[in-house]
């Protein structure tokens, strides 16, 4: 109501640059690894990555940030300067294996406003703008997409309070620990100011160490549970490998 001294919300843009972390090992897909990036793993005639850049710039991000240790040269001489994509790539070398969070604080400079981040190893349909819509009107310094896990022991569970703002993290549940289903997707929209939370100069891990200390000083974080028509594929080893082949045939004819 005019008058009652509510600011009113003015949606911001939605950002146009990414983080994508693509500097694992991938030993649990070995030998397949040994002379092959994880995140360059094929699936349905294209890298993993390839098709995580298709979704991001199906979703208008367009600059984008690919942390590389193993075989880096794999991934570079693949994408170039990602113009063949319609995106502009830059790339960051780790001589050191810097996790999930360090790589994101090793090229801090080159994020100045809100950001996704995207766990280039996955296979995701997380409808992007839905995620920037519930970050932007929530006014929290991270939002974190959550997929529903039938069987969450692998995974980082989270609780949430009735307003979605998550309370709890925890990795990896053994099963008299469970006290959730909605696992952490490594689907991330971060404002610039969870980058002062993260020290350098040393690997960090967003869901072991940032995170939960995002909670602990009081710091909103919330949750984006993700829809019946989004999904999450884990690929960790073989067996994961060949349960998304087989799925992936399924849904490559529907146009995601």
């Amino acid at each position: 109501m005019p008058g009652d001294g509510a600011v009113p919300h003015h949606p911001r843009d939605r950002p146009v640059r990414a983080m994508i972390l693509a500097a694992g090992l991938g030993t649990r897909l070995r030998p397949l690894t040994d002379h092959t990036p994880k995140c360059m793993v094929p699936l349905g005639g294209k890298p993993l990555l390839e098709h995580g850049i298709l979704w991001l710039r199906k979703h208008g991000i367009t600059e984008l940030v690919i942390n590389l240790h193993h075989l880096p040269d794999v991934v570079t001489g693949y994408f170039g300067d990602g113009g063949r994509w319609g995106v502009r790539i830059t790339y960051s070398h780790e001589p050191q294996v810097l996790g999930t969070a360090g790589g994101v604080k090793n090229v801090e400079g080159l994020f100045r406003g809100p950001f996704f981040v995207w766990y280039g190893d996955n296979l995701s349909t997380c409808r992007l703008d839905r995620l920037w819509e519930r970050h932007d009107a929530h006014g929290g310094v991270a939002t974190i997409a959550l997929h529903y896990r039938e069987d969450p022991a692998h995974s980082g569970i989270v609780a949430e309070d009735d307003q979605g703002r998550i309370v709890r993290f925890l990795e990896k549940p053994r099963p008299g620990e469970v006290f959730s289903h909605w696992v952490n997707a490594g689907i991330y929209v971060l404002e610039p100011a969870v980058l002062d939370a993260i020290p350098g100069g040393r690997a960090v891990d967003f869901a072991h160490e940032v995170f939960p200390g995002l909670l602990a000083a009081g710091r909103p974080v919330y949750g984006y549970r993700m829809a019946e028509d989004e999904h999450l594929w884990w690929i960790d080893g073989p067996d994961d490998l060949r349960r998304v082949e087989h799925l992936w045939r399924e849904i490559a004819g529907s146009g995601v």
